[in-house]
């Protein structure tokens, strides 16, 4: 692609992605102003269901802006037996803002709409952050280690929010998305926080383990993602937005979702020990998965 068609697109798919979020996000927040009046159950679950058509109706424009992309190619594996009256838990690697897109428009027709763990500062951004919070959006608020030694009555918060957040769910099919390193991916970030990977930071256990604790009998299959940019690895998001991406590789892994998954991840030491144990096996093969798919293809991080 040319510079000048690049310098181009790269405002128009903004100014269409801004426009198509404020149109399907003023509904759901109205919406939502209706389920805080009118705490009623039986209105709560038409305002829920309403909620999700709306998303869905977003997932379905954001196809359509990468569709007009006529160089962007789809390698995805997995779809085949999901079903949209299931309750998935979603674990996905991730790499670049670009994420939450992919997740969206390839799962829009396949599992009940997607219900993010989300950064409290995502609470502030406009129209998106209200229409997450009126589609009952988990917001999770990090500490670090040195301000949970100087205010240890924070310790345990996160944990305590996933298990409201969770309790939600029960009435509708629901899939419950966690981006479980916390934070994107970058080598800058793989330094800092001594990552044993190569291309995924280590993960944090807390959050699926409450997840799976409240809703775990519930939870028909655990779906774990792995997303790759083989060709755009530096920029992913910058070049969906420019018309650069040209490719997007997804592997779906439908995992069964063992009892012994389920414990007290806070109060039983070796409940946790053995859960992060399994988290850390589960990254390692995803890291294999991603060097894998990096190595099928020639300019894999250029």
């Amino acid at each position: 692609m040319s510079r000048l068609l690049a310098a181009i697109t790269l405002p128009i798919s903004i100014a269409l992605t801004i426009l198509l979020t404020i149109l399907c996000s003023i509904p759901i927040i109205l919406a939502g102003i209706v389920k805080l009046i009118l705490p009623v159950p039986a209105i709560w679950r038409s305002v829920s269901v309403f909620c999700n058509f709306m998303m869905y109706c977003w997932c379905v424009g954001l196809a359509a802006l990468l569709h007009f992309n006529p160089w962007l190619k789809w390698d995805i594996q997995g779809l085949d037996t999901l079903n949209k009256k299931n309750w998935y838990l979603l674990i996905c690697n991730h790499h670049s803002w670009a994420d939450i897109v992919v997740l969206c428009v390839i799962f829009r027709n396949h599992i009940p709409m997607n219900k993010y763990f989300l950064k409290q500062q995502l609470a502030w951004v406009p129209f998106m952050g209200l229409a997450c919070w009126a589609l009952d959006m988990p917001f999770m608020r990090r500490y670090s280690r040195s301000y949970l030694i100087r205010h240890p009555e924070r310790r345990g918060k996160d944990v305590e929010t996933t298990r409201r957040s969770c309790e939600k769910f029960r009435v509708h099919p629901t899939t419950i998305v966690n981006f479980v390193e916390g934070s994107r991916f970058t080598p800058e970030k793989r330094l800092q926080t001594r990552s044993p990977y190569n291309n995924l930071l280590p993960p944090k256990a807390a959050g699926i383990a409450m997840a799976l604790n409240v809703l775990g009998s519930q939870f028909d299959k655990l779906l774990d993602v792995t997303l790759c940019y083989p060709e755009n690895d530096k920029t992913p998001f910058f070049d969906m937005l420019s018309g650069k991406l040209t490719r997007i590789v997804v592997r779906v892994n439908l995992r069964p979702i063992d009892p012994e998954l389920h414990g007290d991840y806070v109060g039983d030491k070796n409940f946790k020990r053995r859960f992060q144990l399994w988290l850390n096996a589960l990254w390692e093969e995803k890291d294999q998965q991603i060097k894998t798919i990096k190595a099928e293809y020639k300019n894999a991080g250029q």
